[in-house]
């Protein structure tokens, strides 16, 4: 074989080594007997160029270029795009999970009541349903980069209203605008990692945004728990810590690019170029660039001028589908109790029975610790178990843990504690505490509490008596009603919980909930969301989506102590053990496996009917890729049959 074409061989195949990522180049043979000798172990050197068209080279060649895009390295670039992207989903975290400990310190140093705390965890769900509906249009005509920095801006605002609110009306106010910023980051956030990341990471990516949310949350937490010591204004420092990731957030955005999706939606393809190979470092971005290009003109023929995007989605029946997919994942993402545990962590740990502010304070930390360590597993799994299988075991392990925890108030609403002394009422009104026999209808009243005295682990002497109007910490009148006294009497007041030695069986069933939860319909609703719709409707499908979820919330959280007033603490539950079930039925029967796909291949998966999206798993593990060796392309398939042309 000739120098010259023992060289041509060898520059094609350095030349693909270079587009794969291959760090260690190869050296070249001296000598064609050398060259030929190792032709027949490597594609380094073959025995011609003719051999790049055979069957056996072209099989060899494929399997080599497979290697090597294993071996690609993702550029260091993309992971601090997603980070500083995900301090969103971090203050989105914090703020939601902050105020479940404040609630405790809150409720004594305000005096609310049921409806104020419902209000101030609802009022920041209902601004979220607002602006991440809003969120859409902004993103569409601003970009997703103003966004995020304009929900940077809203958290640190929010915080600092909350730091110095003097009254619960304007701790109300702080949690709206509040709210306000996590709306928009919430629609934002995920589609920005999704469109910035490489195909194979995405599914990790966008999970890191719920891995930064979970870690919010935990971090609230802790932060709750330290200043719980604090004898007055703990809850100032809780609730306007908030703004330091705000602010870093913000300054790190100023420095960071827009996504080159967008850009070249807008016209912008040179410095959509740019951004793209930025973010891709050695590997070819002609082909990624191309594919977005071409489905961007595509849609823009097919969609002209035919009205508002939501009503094309609405008619073009694969975005329908995947809007009633995506919007029904986020549906039953709440209903299924995400965030009745997350909001209320603390006071359900009291209303099992757990007495002291503090140790349920703590223990509502501990939970939150357990959420964000099992969304790191969901990290880990997603792009393993694929999307689908994991939302499957998630949501029937969040039914059984659901069916578990309601079994436990049940449980202890079975061995309640007998009501045994009825004081007269010095103010001769009637009270319809003086008609409960046990201590579980007299928690369910809001306006009764428990006085009572303990041997050793049995309670005594119980009464059910008015609350105090001022507060919730004593009695109206009576034994309980000077909190100074009736501690130094060995006397004990219980509001909104009866003392059990099952306290424990609520933990349990938190952390099953939160094992199961959290590394499937924790992230999955947001990362499929971040993928199913094309371009033309992504944001808006996320904002539509993100808006199902805040809705529900608010409705979830706004009815929470209502609800387990009416239908029992373990009525509660069972009933959203029943909508995991109800979902769990939609999932199976509806979502579609989007593992290993590029965005623009997904919209074909809902180009069947909607009942049988989910069905068809035949392509599940197929992953296609096209690179591009001097002028010719390599499919690589699943199998070793040569795709040049």
């Amino acid at each position: 074989m000739s120098r010259k074409a023992s060289d041509n061989v060898e520059y094609t195949l350095r030349s693909l080594s270079n587009l794969m990522g291959e760090k260690r180049r190869r050296q070249a043979d001296g000598a064609a007997g050398s060259g030929a000798a190792a032709g027949e172990r490597s594609l380094i050197a073959a025995e011609s160029c003719s051999s790049l068209n055979s069957a056996a080279s072209g099989g060899e060649l494929e399997r080599a270029a497979r290697r090597q895009f294993q071996q690609d390295e993702t550029p260091g670039f993309v992971y601090v795009v997603s980070v500083f992207s995900a301090l969103g989903g971090f203050l989105f975290g914090y703020d939601t999970g902050v105020v479940s400990g404040a609630l405790l310190l809150l409720k004594k140093e305000l005096n609310l009541d049921a409806l104020w705390q419902e209000l101030l965890v609802s009022g920041t769900v209902g601004a979220a349903a607002l602006s991440a509906l809003a969120g859409g249009v902004l993103n569409g005509l601003c970009g997703r980069r103003p966004c995020i920095l304009l929900a940077s801006g809203l958290f640190t605002a929010g915080a600092g209203v909350l730091a110095a609110a003097r009254d619960k009306e304007t701790l109300l106010g702080g949690r709206v605008v509040v709210g306000l910023g996590i709306g928009v980051a919430s629609m934002t956030v995920p589609v920005y990692i999704a469109e910035v990341a490489p195909p194979h990471l995405r599914g990790r990516l966008v999970t890191i945004n719920t891995l930064f949310i979970t870690g919010g949350q935990f971090f609230a937490s802790v932060i709750d728990g330290l200043f719980s010591y604090l004898a007055k204004d703990g809850w100032r420092y809780m609730l306007g810590l908030s703004a330091v990731p705000a602010v870093i957030q913000f300054l790190g955005f100023l420095f960071l690019p827009e996504s080159p999706r967008w850009l070249i939606q807008k016209g912008q393809t040179q410095r959509a170029r740019r951004i793209l190979s930025q973010m891709r470092g050695n590997q070819a971005i002609d082909e990624e660039y191309d594919s977005i290009k071409n489905n961007i003109e595509e849609e823009e023929k097919e969609v002209g001028a035919a009205g508002p995007v939501i009503c094309r989605m609405l008619t073009y029946p694969p975005t329908r589908r995947a809007l009633i997919v995506g919007c029904g994942l986020q549906m039953f993402q709440q209903l299924s109790g995400i965030n009745t545990v997350m909001y209320y962590s603390a006071t359900i740990l009291q209303m099992s029975g757990v007495e002291d502010d503090r140790l349920a304070i703590w223990l509502a930390a501990l939970t939150a610790f357990i959420n964000f360590i099992f969304t790191l597993v969901g990290v880990w799994l997603v792009e393993r178990m694929g999307r689908r299988k994991l939302t499957l075991g998630s949501l029937t392990g969040t039914a059984v843990a659901l069916i578990i925890l309601a079994s436990g108030f049940l449980l202890s609403a079975q061995v309640s504690p007998r009501i045994t002394l009825n004081p007269p009422d010095p103010s001769h009104q009637n009270s319809t505490c003086t008609k409960y026999s046990y201590c579980n209808g007299c928690m369910l009243d809001p306006d009764c509490g428990l006085c009572y005295k303990l041997n050793k682990s049995s309670v005594i002497e119980s009464s059910c008596i008015p609350v105090d109007k001022d507060s919730t910490m004593k009695a109206a009148w009576g034994r309980c009603s000077n909190e100074t006294v009736f501690k130094k009497e060995d006397l004990f007041w219980a509001y909104n919980f009866c003392p059990t030695p099952y306290s424990w069986t609520a933990l349990l069933g938190l952390i099953l909930y939160l094992v199961f939860f959290a590394p499937g319909m924790g992230p999955m609703p947001w990362t499929v969301n971040s993928e199913i719709y094309p371009l033309w409707a992504r944001s808006t499908g996320n904002a539509c989506s993100s808006g199902v979820n805040w809705v529900f919330n608010v409705l979830v959280s706004l009815t929470f102590l209502h609800t387990a007033e009416y239908l029992t603490y373990y009525g509660a539950f069972f009933l959203y053990a029943g909508f995991a079930a109800l979902g769990l039925v939609f999932i199976y029967g509806c979502l579609p496996e989007t593992k290993g796909k590029k965005l623009e291949e997904i919209e074909s998966l809902f180009e069947n009917r909607l009942c049988t999206c989910g069905m068809s798993d035949s392509d599940e593990g197929r992953y296609i890729e096209y690179i591009r060796v001097k002028g010719s392309n390599y499919h690589l398939s699943d199998n070793d049959a040569s795709d040049v042309e």
